[in-house]
């Protein structure tokens, strides 16, 4: 995540640790950052002008082809976490982000998804719409 921060989109969200997280151990299960991982997608996007609903209205889907995940330390119950995810704005036929899960600043997961564009009816890949990437070039940092 050593992108340069004039070309990068980034964004913090907090989530609490639910009781229904944890696994037999106490830890967060460890499918659920995955969850947190689109939780932070979907936030970025939406502070980036393009909430996922407008995608899906312009008949446009973001499956996720593939996921990588780096666990450092586990999450309890009740620990408030903050997802930062970062992009790096390209005209690609797909979309790579990346995550990094901190409880207060120590780092307990890192990781990235990559995503195609599909139609929603045909669920054909389709090239990205030039309108999707201008309006996350206005919202780099």
């Amino acid at each position: 995540m050593g992108e340069d921060a004039i070309t990068v989109l980034r964004n913090k969200v907090h989530y609490r640790v639910r009781y229904a997280d944890t696994d037999q151990m106490g830890y967060m299960y460890y499918g659920h950052y995955l969850r947190l991982f689109e939780i932070g997608r979907t936030e970025l996007l939406r502070q980036s002008g393009v909430p996922y609903c407008q995608l899906e209205e312009q008949g446009l889907l973001l499956p996720v082809l593939e996921a990588h995940v780096r666990y450092y330390a586990p999450a309890y119950y009740d620990d408030l976490l903050t997802i930062e995810t970062t992009y790096a704005p390209q005209y690609r036929a797909t979309l790579r982000l990346d995550y990094c899960v901190r409880r207060m600043q120590e780092v307990l997961v890192e990781g990235y998804t990559v995503h195609s564009f599909v139609n929603k009816e045909s669920r054909r890949a389709v090239r990205p719409p030039q309108w999707f990437f201008e309006r996350l070039y206005q919202h780099t940092v």
